[in-house]
């Protein structure tokens, strides 16, 4: 025990008979006793303590009851209590499963039912009452923030108290009897909490608190039952009276029962030798007959089992537990609880629940939160039920969101019971809890369709037609069955299932009957798709199509409606496939609706495909006429385009369940269709759904009559109604049935014992026909095996798989021989061709292959996948990756053109790893697709905006022609452009033209701008840095070209010279015109030598750097300087002049001039074909009639747009 905390307990007073008197340092002991809490440790151990020295009882609610008026010290008094009543769940995390503090939690939880025994007092209660009958008379712009924290920690200590677990051991309390939770409750009642817990409900102002307020109604009502309250106070009915007496009559017939048995196995004399008897046809562990020792009126209860020890059942497989059961309180308790539910629904359900589910929506709330919102919905709408049902006290609850909300719930419920398996059982109970609320709805539909109000009736069937439209509400039994697990889910969620469907079923074939064609959402699957005929491509076929579709567009007036453009979707943006390649597929599929004669389809993707693939005018240009569309359409209806063949369905001996489900909702459609009820029921003719259902009715002499009723009416509607009687002809299923005929108290289960006779007389009669009857009792049947049961069994083959003659199968097995050597990946796509009978597919070849012995699985045989498979490297490969490296290490696109190149398709991820590996790079964005910009003058089949945009961000080989801010902008502006053509390497090409001839002669187009600036800056007195520039670089050379590979080395300056001439703005530009790299962001503080530059590429720099010797030594390199600094004034100001047009422009929108629509040519006019492939190859002579050409003193040419 620790001597502090027993100290401080001792410093908060003492308690005389009724009286306390509290020490003068009362108020720092509770202080300090919640800072002591703040700290302890996993065993709980200061909360033990506490518990121990009964804290609660003898110091803090005397307290709080003598001494209200010191707010401090009742403030303080409220949060340790708030802290101490703290569930154990919520101190432990979980129910520990060590021992040691197992023990640990028990005690905890022992001191927890200590304090609420102590709480059962009314003038403790009648204190909280008045404190916070105080606080909520306050206006909110009187309440303190305090008020607020009070008012928060009294209803959640009242949380705290209630939700301390009941322990009927130690009760040991009966029925009607009054528990310490019911004089926990009866003390709420005499204090008044309740009346201010339904006004926190119904007030406006208090709507902060709603979530408080339910989950203390929900703990209120733990332990109570609709059914229960509403028949308190009520003398019992004459139905149930009945039903008493039946159960009655039900245990008076088994008692007698159970004595005439008992008569029977006496002997008429005693005898001492009990006799030993040979059992005929029962075989012992030998070859002879069983000897039975004992008296032969036993001999009805023998089994080989007696004396066995009992086989344990290992912990996964066991049943799941049941919850706690329901008690009945004490009447008074009960009567109470019933008018708070009556005030509840009147004054305060509706705008409750609006409040609870606007925050539950909004995850305004915790985790798990939605529990108590299913639980007040089914609880009070079953009470509202029984209670004279009136529909506008539970009109927030009654709509197709309440019945969305809970079937979205149950769905992520039973996700999260498969993949939290160690949470499986709170995860079944939040289910089953959501279960009840779906029943709860439904129940109440139902009993609005019984109303004399015609409204409630309309209304009824507006969220009858709803529920039953949809597919999601319809199936969401039909799934629950299937994936009904005896080990997560107890036995009373499946009573619940059972119930709840068989309401469902009766409400669906009411509605039904009513209606004649009633409509509902269908999923359709389609497994594969069917081969596409032959199109007819002759020219006589084609020339017929285009005349049937020129004529419907001219009839048309080339106009199409707004829900067809909107249709129609020209590229796929999810799609691995890269956009450029997709322009194929889009001018393949223009093709295949001008195939199909559907003109305004194929006009419209034309259209379509152009808005989004508008450079080259491959698909028209933006201001093509409806004449020229007519003509681009019949080009592409006559060209001869590449078509990707579709990949089919690989052959699988067996597909396991999984692949089937993927399968499955890969090709699932909706589609509107006429519903049949006898349909849907047949869907539950599955074993899997009478699986449930016998389960179930294993325990039908504990089950109610309404389930047993419930039970009877499905089996009854399989075998019965859609004469499926043989799913039921099963050993287990029968050993039930003999055991239900056999009961001494059958006359009580007169549905059970007609059924059962039933389908024992239907096996009987067909094991009379079908003598192999008895051997497929063994086993459960699905639909097909039921049909050949009771319908004849089909020959080996039979419908399965078409035949082979013997000449087939000779000429397979001589192009098989002649074929299996090849290097085709893909023989049976070789053979099939050859084939004479063209009707066979890969599945008939696949499979009689197999048959033939020629092959020893289909797995040999299976369809290459789209993938490419590869992973593991050859040294020829890895060579030929470092011959494309060097070829296109200095082009704009590096990644893209060795994957063009390379000839073992990879992944671009893994060739940039392969990449990294081999050393050939140091980082991933050397791998970038690079912007580069064209020299001025060459438009390069850029538009006007491309090349204004360019020309006003500047070009990086201008020398001299930025300072350090529009250096740093110009890095940021190419990292961006770097990052964005990583996102859309897929998107776009490399370009093509003059850019790789210019990286060519970049090092001699540039030496004499670098000898200037290397002259102007010995003029300067940099004649010391620029050596250190020139060793720096030779030294690097030499390295790398010893190493053999290339890592960034940083330029470190270590004389104050040149740490001077590093920060010298001349110096930068020397060094961008090098190719140098700046600091790429604030981790990086020096200049780098990038990875790409080249040995040569180095050694060419560091020669640059060297004097010229016929240059003279004189004034001329600095006026030359000067005349550099004074062109790039002229051209700043240029480039701000052609930004202020580029804007001007992208404001006013401007169309283009007569002129440049009649010099700009479509593409296929200039090419005289149609290629999907086909590039912008007139895109220069397009421009150049919409351009004017100015000329500067250097000669650099300048485009500008037309006005």
């Amino acid at each position: 025990m620790n001597s502090e905390i027993l100290a401080t307990c001792c410093a908060l007073g003492y308690l005389e008979g009724d009286t306390y008197h509290k020490e003068a340092d009362c108020l720092e002991s509770v202080k300090d006793l919640i800072r002591y809490l703040r700290h302890e440790d996993d065993t709980r151990d200061v909360r033990q303590q506490l518990g121990t020295d009964q804290i609660v009882q003898n110091d803090l609610l005397p307290i709080i009851t003598q001494y209200r008026q010191d707010k401090s010290l009742f403030d303080a008094c409220i949060r340790l209590m708030v802290n101490l009543t703290q569930p154990a769940m919520l101190c432990f995390g979980k129910v520990p499963d060590d021992p040691v503090f197992r023990q640990h939690f028990l005690k905890v939880t022992s001191h927890l039912e200590a304090y609420k025994e102590a709480f059962a007092s009314e003038s403790v209660f009648g204190i909280l009452s008045e404190t916070l009958y105080n606080l909520l008379q306050l206006d909110w712009e009187q309440r303190q923030e305090e008020d607020n924290l009070l008012i928060e920690r009294i209803l959640l200590l009242v949380r705290n108290v209630l939700h301390v677990p009941a322990n009927p051991c130690e009760e040991k309390k009966v029925d009607d009897d009054a528990s310490v939770h019911d004089r926990v409750l009866w003390a709420i009642h005499m204090s008044g909490f309740d009346d201010l817990v339904k006004f926190l409900a119904s007030a406006q102002s208090e709507q902060q608190w709603s979530l408080h307020v339910l989950e203390i109604i929900s703990l209120m009502f733990r332990d109570q039952t609709p059914e229960g309250l509403v028949s308190a106070g009520h003398t019992r009915s004459a139905e149930e009276k009945q039903r008493d007496a039946n159960e009655l009559e039900l245990l008076r017939q088994k008692e007698h029962a159970e004595i005439r048995s008992r008569a029977f196995k006496r002997g008429t004399r005693h005898s001492r030798f009990g006799g030993s008897f040979v059992v005929k046809g029962l075989k012992a562990i030998g070859d002879q007959d069983v000897i039975y020792h004992r008296h032969v009126h036993n001999f009805k209860n023998y089994s080989h089992d007696i004396g066995k020890s009992v086989r344990r059942v290992p912990k996964r497989n066991r049943r799941a537990q049941e919850t706690q059961d329901q008690r009945r309180s004490a009447l008074n308790v009960r009567l109470f609880l019933r008018e708070f539910c009556v005030d509840f629904l009147e004054n305060c359900y509706n705008r409750l629940m609006y409040l609870v589910k606007e925050s539950l929506i909004r995850e305004q709330t915790q985790q798990h939160d939605e529990t108590y919102y299913l639980w007040a919905l089914s609880f009070f709408m079953a009470f509202n039920r029984g209670n004279g049902f009136r529909a506008d006290l539970v009109s927030e609850t009654m709509s197709i969101r309440a019945f969305h909300y809970i079937e979205r719930n149950i769905t992520n419920y039973y996700e999260m019971l498969l993949t939290d398996r160690k949470e499986a059982t709170s995860w079944s109970r939040r289910m089953h809890l959501a279960l009840k609320a779906y029943q709860e709805l439904l129940f109440t539909v139902n009993e609005m369709d019984r109303s004399q109000d015609e409204g409630i009736r309309q209304s009824s069937n507006v969220i009858k037609s709803n529920i039953f439209y949809l597919m999601e509400y319809r199936e969401i039994f039909l799934t629950l069955l299937r994936k009904f697990d005896e080990t997560k889910q107890p036995q009373s969620y499946l009573k619940d299932l059972v119930e709840t469907t068989h309401l469902f079923l009766r409400m669906l074939e009411r509605f039904c009957k009513g209606r004649r064609n009633l409509m509902v959402v269908k999923r359709k699957k389609s497994r594969g798709k069917k081969p596409q005929s032959a199109v007819d491509r002759s020219p006589e076929a084609l020339a017929e199509t285009w005349k049937v579709v020129e004529e419907e567009l001219k009839t048309s007036g080339f106009q199409l409606s707004g829900a067809l453009m909107e249709s129609i979707v020209p590229f796929d943006a999810t799609s691995e496939t890269p956009l450029e390649d997709q322009r194929t597929e889009a001018m393949v599929r223009v093709q295949d609706a001008l195939l199909a004669r559907l003109g305004p389809e194929a006009l419209g993707l034309l259209r379509a495909a152009r808005e989004v693939w508008p450079e080259g005018d491959v698909f028209g240009s933006a201001d093509v006429e409806p004449e020229e569309e007519l003509e681009l359409l019949k080009q592409i209806l006559n060209a001869n385009l590449p078509r990707s063949t579709p990949p089919e369905a690989a052959v699988e001996e067996e597909d396991s369940p999984a692949e089937l489900e993927e399968e499955e909702l890969e090709s699932v459609q909706v589609s509107e269709t006429e519903f049949n009820f006898l349909d849907f029921i047949k869907r539950f003719a599955n074993p899997g759904v009478v699986r449930p259902y016998l389960l179930l009715l294993k325990t039908y002499s504990k089950n109610t009559p309404h389930t047993n009723h419930c039970i009877v009416r499905m089996l009854h509607r399989l075998a019965v109604d859609l004469k499926m009687d043989a799913l039921l002809y099963q050993l287990s299923v029968f050993h039930l049935f003999n055991k239900i005929l056999s009961d001494p108290s059958s006359a009580a289960y007169k549905e059970l014992v007609t059924f059962a006779k039933y389908v024992l007389n239907r096996f009987f009669s067909l094991a009379a026909k079908n003598d192999k009857a008895y051997v497929e009792l063994l086993f459960w049947k699905n639909v097909g095996a039921v049909r050949e049961m009771t319908e004849g069994y089909s020959k080996d083959g039979d419908g399965k798989k078409p035949s082979w003659t013997e000449e087939e199968e000779e000429e397979l097995r001589k192009l098989y021989e002649e074929h299996r050597d090849s290097e085709d990946p893909d023989i049976v796509e070789t053979l099939l061709p050859l084939l004479s009978n063209s009707s066979r597919t890969r599945r008939h070849v696949v499979l009689q292959l197999v048959h033939m012995g020629l092959v020893q699985s289909t797995k040999e045989l299976k369809k290459p996948k789209k993938g490419t498979g590869i992973v593991l490297w050859t040294e020829e490969q890895v060579q030929e990756l470092q011959m494309l490296f060097e070829e296109f290490r200095d082009s704009d696109d590096v990644l893209g053109n060795i994957l063009k190149k390379i000839t073992a398709k990879r992944s671009r991820a893994r060739v940039v790893d392969k990449l990294l590996s081999l050393g050939l790079v140091s980082e991933r964005r050397e791998l970038y697709k690079k912007r580069r910009r064209t020299a001025k003058g060459k438009s390069s089949g850029r538009t006007e905006e491309e090349f204004l945009a360019e020309l006003t961000r500047g070009h990086p080989d201008e020398p001299a022609s930025r300072d350090d801010d529009e250096d740093e902008g110009e890095e940021e502006s190419e990292e961006s452009d770097e990052e964005d053509d990583e996102e859309e390497q897929d998107k776009e090409k490399s370009p093509k033209g003059g850019i790789s001839s210019q990286r060519l002669n970049v090092t001699v187009e540039r030496r004499a701008d670098v000898s200037n600036m290397v002259s102007a800056l010995r003029e300067e007195g940099l004649s010391g840095p620029l050596m250190w520039l020139q060793n720096s670089l030779n030294r690097t050379a030499n390295d790398r070209e010893e190493d053999g590979c290339s890592q960034p080395v940083p330029f470190v300056p270590l004389t104050e010279a040149n740490e001077d001439a590093m920060e010298n703005k001349s110096f930068q530009r020397l060094l961008r015109k090098l190719g140098m790299r700046p600091p790429a962001n604030e981790q990086e503080r020096f200049w780098r030598i990038p990875a790409k530059i080249s040995v040569s590429q180095l050694r060419s720099a560091a020669a640059a750097l060297s004097p010229r010797e016929d240059e003279p030594e004189d004034r001329g390199t600095a006026t030359e300087t000067q005349e550099e600094e004074e062109e790039e004034d002229s051209q700043e100001k240029r480039a701000q002049a052609l930004r202020a047009l580029l804007l001007t422009r992208k404001r006013k929108q401007l169309s283009s001039d007569d002129a440049g629509k009649r010099g700009k040519l479509s593409c296929y006019r200039v090419c005289g074909k149609i290629s999907p492939q086909c590039n912008p190859c007139e895109r220069n002579s397009t421009k150049r009639s919409r351009s004017r050409v100015l000329d500067d003193e250097e000669g650099t040419v300048l485009l500008l747009p037309l006005q």
